[in-house]
């Protein structure tokens, strides 16, 4: 019986964006509203490069002044700031061993595309923690984050106002907090004090369950150290997120190993997942672009604007 061969049944250039937009679909990052797709991020990626500028105008600043007919108005100066986004370029190949069993269905590509969008969404989590590690290291360890874990007893665990206490962090601008992420463990913990909610949305569907109002997006990858957890408050959209294809990348190919009568299925992504107002500045990595310790190095990132215009809190606690 003759061999099914991956170049038959997949055809690269319509592969590639099935792929980045079933990735999107898929993503519980993007469907929370916590990371908004940004087609400027897109097209400064395609342009190549390991990093993209992201000019932003700082608040205006001065009080207002008394109009008068003898004495001019006095301008003050508007600033700009600039944030630094690092381009992550990744990939992965398949043999069509591994892929053999989803291939002989009746849409081998459709199948072949689901699998490796749930995989790569899966790589963006584990990209989007990387982050929150290294920027909650150094960058917002003052300002944004509550730690309770040290405290004796009951006194640790997370609790409503403690939650509530992280959001105030934030001050007024708290408002702008619409998600919560946290660990299967976190979220169990806080159904056994019956404090979930299922609200449906316009369409009466619940799609994420809530907890003080807030989405939840639950994610083992935040795993605990030494009994302590990590619990996440985020606005919507503060990361933006970026896909593109530079010139000098091949985001689909298919390779033969005629020595192993083997095909492979190559997928390569050039993408971009960045909380706004807090730079890649100065860093030192360990490879061409960065890897995912290289994101959670503290020493990587910096803040760059003023702390109510980053939406993103973390409260440190036990269960």
């Amino acid at each position: 019986m003759a061999k099914t061969k991956i170049a038959d049944l997949i055809i690269p250039e319509l592969f590639a964006p099935y792929v980045i937009n079933q990735t999107k679909e898929l993503s519980a990052i993007i469907n929370s509203g916590i990371a908004q797709s940004n087609p400027l991020l897109d097209s400064l990626i395609e342009k190549g490069g390991k990093t993209v500028n992201m000019p932003f105008m700082k608040p205006l600043t001065g009080s207002d002044e008394v109009l008068s007919d003898s004495e001019a108005l006095v301008p003050e100066k508007i600033s700009a700031g600039k944030d630094i986004a690092p381009v992550l370029i990744r990939g992965k190949a398949w043999s069509s061993n591994e892929l053999a069993g989803s291939l002989a269905g009746s849409d081998p590509m459709t199948s072949a595309g689901e699998q490796i969008a749930k995989w790569w969404n899966i790589q963006e989590q584990k990209i989007l923690i990387s982050i929150l590690t290294g920027i909650f290291g150094e960058a917002l360890k003052d300002s944004h984050s509550v730690d309770i874990s040290g405290k004796t007893g009951a006194a640790a665990n997370i609790t409503a106002g403690s939650v509530l206490d992280a959001k105030q962090l934030l001050g007024d601008a708290a408002s702008d907090l619409k998600a919560i992420a946290m660990h299967s463990a976190v979220f169990t913990t806080l159904q056994k004090q019956d404090l979930i909610e299922y609200i449906p949305n316009s369409q009466g569907v619940v799609d994420f369950p809530a907890y003080l109002g807030y989405k939840i997006i639950i994610d083992d990858a935040l795993a605990p150290v030494n009994g302590i957890y990590c619990t996440y408050l985020f606005a919507d959209g503060v990361f933006g997120r970026g896909d593109g294809a530079p010139d000098s990348l091949t985001p689909v190919e298919m390779h033969r190993d005629a020595l192993s009568s083997d095909d492979i299925l190559i997928s390569r992504r050039a993408l971009c997942l960045h909380p706004l107002g807090v730079s890649w500045t100065n860093p030192v990595i360990t490879s061409a672009t960065p890897t995912n310790t290289d994101l959670a190095n503290k020493n990587n990132w910096q803040k760059v604007t003023e702390d109510k215009a980053i939406g993103i809190a973390m409260l440190k606690h036990k269960i």
